[in-house]
């Protein structure tokens, strides 16, 4: 290993330690990282000339290889571990990856002009979290990519009712009602945009229908107060950190009835434990609420915050389990 790849290693060692992962994590990312530089220096491939190929070629072989020791197949989920640490290698070798895909053909080059368009549409127009952002883009290219194949780069200018309904019968028999409803609004997005843009000759939006929906008809319309009073007695018996944080959510939404974003969001500084009085803050109206701070909610949460949270420097309330620590999603 060269002095260049023996600095990566110890970058990476570096960063994993500064996002607080554990040591067997980051003794396992750096285990992999380095048999994977060893096979690219056998290879006599640079760091920076990776390609995605070459990173399934390797775990092809690290799992024949796993085979061969042990005499058994890996598990299915096997490679996420040595997929990890190598991602994390590349994503300092390279300052990003996955790497931008390249351009093949005019349709390749087409449709990443108008997914960049789009994307940028979404954020500084419609104002949309990422996470909107990338399920809408998702949506978008698998689209574009649907209609691109079929009909060339001139598919687009020719697109009509009947592709439509070709895409969502493609799409419908893969989903459930309640996916396909959401394919459906991110399709009708992608449609008034290519329609603002004269990427296409008429707003096709409206001749998609999605399927009707009903507010939580799969579910109870509600809990019995036995039932809910069970769930919370089951989850206090969990004294793990994820049981002690769930446990402290459970409190707060069986007790005041709140929005997963108004739990989600809470801050440490949104309890005051002196005046007794937790501060609920509405992510719709920006607006807050004042609530009096009730003794099974604030000792459920008092022993999330001794016993249960990772030491971060994130003011929100409730954390992830696992590294990097941060607001889970």
């Amino acid at each position: 290993m060269s002095k260049s790849e023996r600095e990566l290693i110890v970058e990476l060692e570096a960063v994993l330690i500064g996002r607080r992962y554990s040591p067997v994590v980051i003794r396992n990312y750096c285990s992999y990282a380095r048999e994977f530089l060893d096979y690219l220096m056998y290879r006599g491939i640079p760091v920076a000339d990776v390609t995605e190929t070459e990173v399934a070629e390797y775990l092809r072989r690290a799992a024949a290889q796993f085979r061969k020791r042990r005499g058994r197949r890996p598990s299915k989920r096997w490679h996420e571990v040595p997929q990890s640490g190598i991602h994390a290698l590349l994503r300092l070798g390279q300052g990003q990856w996955p790497p931008s895909p390249k351009v093949a053909c005019a349709a390749d080059a087409l449709r990443f002009t108008v997914c960049n368009e789009y994307e940028t549409w979404l954020r500084d127009e419609r104002g949309l979290a990422q996470a909107s952002i990338d399920a809408f883009l998702w949506e978008a290219r698998y689209f574009l990519a649907w209609q691109l194949d079929r009909s060339g780069v001139e598919g687009l200018n020719g697109l009509t009712v009947g592709d439509i309904d070709s895409y969502m019968d493609l799409r419908g028999s893969k989903l459930t009602r309640s996916s396909l409803k959401s394919a459906a609004e991110r399709l009708r997005s992608l449609l008034r945009h290519l329609y603002r843009t004269a990427r296409v000759a008429a707003d096709l939006s409206p001749h998609i229908i999605a399927p009707r929906l009903y507010a939580y008809e799969g579910v109870p319309s509600i809990l019995e107060r036995n039932q809910i009073t069970a769930v919370l007695a089951s989850t206090s018996m969990d004294t793990t950190t994820a049981g002690l944080r769930d446990h402290a959510i459970l409190q707060l939404l069986a007790t005041y009835g709140l929005r997963a974003s108004e739990v989600r969001n809470m801050r440490i500084e949104d309890i005051d434990w002196r005046a007794e009085v937790v501060r609920v803050r509405h992510s719709k109206t920006q607006a807050y609420t004042l609530l009096p701070l009730m003794e099974p909610v604030g000792e459920a949460i008092l022993a999330y915050l001794r016993s249960g949270r990772p030491a971060t420097d994130a003011r929100e309330i409730f954390i992830r389990t696992r590294a990097p620590y941060c607001v889970g999603r």
